[in-house]
């Protein structure tokens, strides 16, 4: 029986439909839900070269980001469940795995949406399928098409 349930929440279609799983799980185990938000760290791209950091545009980001976050916890609230986010910085797969560690989750849930071509999901790459290598818990992936 789950208790505590990490969500990597970002307010996209394959998140909301992780939300709407997670919602499912948490009220049938009565777990806790942590719903963490990883923001990428925010560069503003020069070229080819490089970038460079730009605090102005992380506290929008953060912003915007936080807002989403707090749709998603809302939504769980109003449900009856216990629900808390947190929004992150950096790598999504480095801190989703430290928050689950930090938060002692036993479940984290993620969205995933398969990518049409073999390009993009070579250059994109897969955050769920890294998380199962790197996180100290079970991982839920759900799927949308």
């Amino acid at each position: 029986m789950y208790k505590n349930i990490l969500l990597a929440y970002d307010g996209s279609a394959p998140g909301q439909q992780a939300l709407l799983d997670s919602h499912e799980i948490a009220q049938w185990s009565q777990a806790e839900l942590t719903l963490i938000a990883v923001m990428p760290l925010p560069i503003t791209t020069m070229g080819p070269e490089g970038g460079v950091y730009d605090d102005t545009l992380e506290e929008s980001e953060r912003n915007r980001y936080q807002a989403i976050l707090d749709t998603g916890v809302r939504k769980l609230k109003e449900a009856g469940l216990s629900a808390r986010g947190e929004v992150v910085t950096g790598d999504p797969v480095r801190e989703l795995a430290r928050a689950a560690t930090r938060i002692g989750a036993d479940l984290m849930v993620l969205g995933h949406k398969h990518l049409d071509g073999w390009a993009a999901r070579w250059w994109r790459g897969s955050v769920s399928k890294a998380l199962i290598e790197h996180a100290p818990c079970s991982v839920l992936v759900v799927i949308t098409h």
